[in-house]
């Protein structure tokens, strides 16, 4: 009897172990869209007065979270049973995430307010019904954009061990998909909060000192931090959306071999974005058209 329940205890221990290393080489592969999906999010969470960042970040990392219960069960069931929807998911999601980085480069060179507002002044000029609505917005587009690049990270997560069972498989793409979302969101949490830390150090040294400069350092960086992470943001959308077109179309794999395969990536987002964004503008003013 004891002998059973510790070979059990072996097993199990086998089984952490086997699943240790899976989870090692999986976020090995992620790496690269989890600092894209960083980028897009720490974008997406700024923007907010100082009291509402962190309740807008739970809000957003509740739905990631709510994300990934959804997207893992699901690629699971689709690897076993109809493998061949994974990669029409993926092409619709990289559509999707194509046209939210042309529509943010259309709107920065053609609908660039004259203008900058800080956040105070915008909330100062909002009543609280429209405050309370733009910032629903924001949380529900950057959730929406968590799931497109959700669904990434779980399948190249489960690519690295298709190989291995299923009881492996399941708790590997979990355990990447968890780490996903506390490490991303951790890190987020600490660059939008970088200013609050900034005058605290500030306030606590009475301006003196080294502290006091670091404090100033963090406060005037966070600014530069919002402006470079938007950039990047930007950038990584039609690089993860360029990415899934090529890895997973095999006319865009085998096209231009010689190309860079960087370039290759940019080029096909910003045309994919770009034809989608066509579409939804024409589709938006047919429909307005007729509403009138």
């Amino acid at each position: 009897m004891a002998s059973g329940f510790f070979a059990i205890l072996d097993d199990i221990a086998f089984l952490m172990d086997d699943v240790a290393l899976a989870t090692k080489v999986a976020t090995k592969k992620t790496a690269g869209i989890l600092g894209d999906d960083l980028a897009v999010n720490a974008e997406k969470a700024t923007g907010f007065l100082s009291e509402r960042e962190l309740p807008v970040l739970w809000a957003i990392t509740k739905g990631s979270l709510l994300n990934k219960l959804i997207i893992v069960p699901i690629a699971l069931l689709l690897n076993v049973f109809l493998p061949v929807a994974i990669t029409y998911i993926l092409i619709l999601g990289g559509l999707y995430l194509a046209y939210e980085g042309v529509e943010k480069i259309v709107e920065y060179f053609f609908h660039h307010p004259k203008k900058e507002k800080s956040v105070v002044e915008q909330r100062e000029q909002e009543s609280p019904e429209a405050a309370a609505v733009n910032e629903k917005a924001k949380v529900k587009s950057a959730v929406t954009t968590d799931f497109i690049l959700s669904i990434e990270i779980v399948i190249i997560a489960l690519g690295s061990v298709l190989e291995e069972s299923l009881a492996i498989q399941i708790m590997t793409v979990s355990a990447v998909a968890l780490v996903a979302t506390v490490g991303v969101y951790g890190i987020v949490a600490l660059i939008v909060r970088s200013d609050d830390a900034g005058y605290k150090l500030i306030k606590k040294s009475n301006d003196k000192g080294f502290l006091s400069k670091v404090g100033h350092v963090l406060v005037k960086a966070l600014p530069v931090m919002i402006k470079v992470l938007g950039a990047v943001g930007t950038v990584a959308l039609i690089l993860v959306a360029g990415g899934i077109f090529v890895h997973n179309i095999k006319y865009f794999h085998h096209i231009l071999p010689n190309l860079p395969s960087i370039i290759k990536e940019v080029a096909l987002g910003l045309g994919a974005g770009l034809i989608v964004f066509l579409l939804v503008s024409l589709f938006t003013k047919v429909f307005s058209i007729g509403k009138h």
